[in-house]
């Protein structure tokens, strides 16, 4: 049972695929966190826009 168990330690099969998925996860938390901060950022300066377009009077 020892030996089965050093076995499953030694064996790299499954190595490459819990690296592309940890590295995936990373880039999609990286990637939500910039939008969330560009999105917070935007909408201060959607309001101006806003504000200033309803100031326009057009004849």
């Amino acid at each position: 049972m020892l030996n089965k168990i050093k076995k499953l330690y030694q064996k790299e099969d499954g190595a490459v695929t819990v690296d592309w998925v940890v590295l995936t996860a990373a880039v999609v938390a990286l990637a939500g966190t910039a939008i969330a901060s560009i999105q917070g950022a935007s909408g201060s300066v959607g309001t101006g826009v806003e504000t200033h377009l309803e100031s326009i009077e057009i004849d």
